[in-house]
């Protein structure tokens, strides 16, 4: 089995290096590449040796990770990188997806989850933090927005249709929590969380939990 190509942009290099010996030692699927310092670094290293996935840290010195997202998609649109950050900020979360990442973690993730999410994402599913994916949502429906976020929120008209709990389903349902998971995460019954699934489901006019992940492209894009 071929295995995953990982690179990690990370200026904390001792971060970088405790993740790259943990996916290199517990990920039998995956291969850590390199370690880039900063976003230039990334961008250089991605012109000798292409990854599969690279886990991008949003601040950094030289060039910080959005940018070079941006450099790093435009010339290889293949490569499907998740920003791994500190910050929840809706500012550095919808740049990084506008920019082309295909993901926003935060670093308070277990490094098994993350091999969960990695693997997840080389499968197509979105990679957002719950937290995040739930308030990036939710504040589509904010007053006084910019220009670009009224664009953002006119685009996104069938989202208005759901109430503040089901958003919040539906942020779960789209960063690949089941049912079980998603009553505990929300203090719900399951069978609660069934009922609310099939409402949305209705409402949306979607079959299954994959047109779910695929409207949810349309939230981060």
């Amino acid at each position: 089995m071929e295995k995953l190509k990982i690179l990690l942009a990370d200026d904390q290099s001792l971060f970088a290096q405790s993740l790259q010996t943990f996916l290199n030692n517990y990920a039998p699927d995956m291969t850590v590449l390199g370690i880039a310092s900063n976003g230039k670094e990334a961008c250089e290293f991605v012109t000798r040796n292409i990854p599969d996935i690279i886990l991008m840290d949003v601040r950094m010195p030289i060039m910080d990770g959005v940018e070079a997202v941006k450099h790093i998609k435009s010339a290889n649109p293949s490569v499907k990188i998740i920003m791994l950050s500190t910050y929840d900020e809706d500012e550095f979360v919808r740049n990084a997806i506008l920019a082309g990442a295909s993901g926003y973690l935060l670093k308070d993730i277990s490094p098994t989850e993350l091999i969960i999410s990695i693997r997840a994402l080389n499968s197509g599913i979105i990679q957002i933090s719950p937290s995040i994916a739930r308030k990036l949502i939710q504040n589509t429906y904010v007053e006084n927005k910019s220009d670009t976020e009224k664009e953002f929120s006119d685009s996104l008209e069938w989202l208005k249709t759901l109430t503040k709990r089901e958003r919040e389903i539906f942020a779960l349902i789209a960063t690949g929590h089941d049912n079980d998971e998603i009553a505990d995460t929300l203090g719900l019954a399951v069978q609660t969380v069934r009922n609310q699934v099939s409402t949305i489901y209705s409402k949306l006019d979607v079959k299954d939990r994959f047109e779910i992940i695929k409207l949810a492209n349309k939230v981060v894009q």
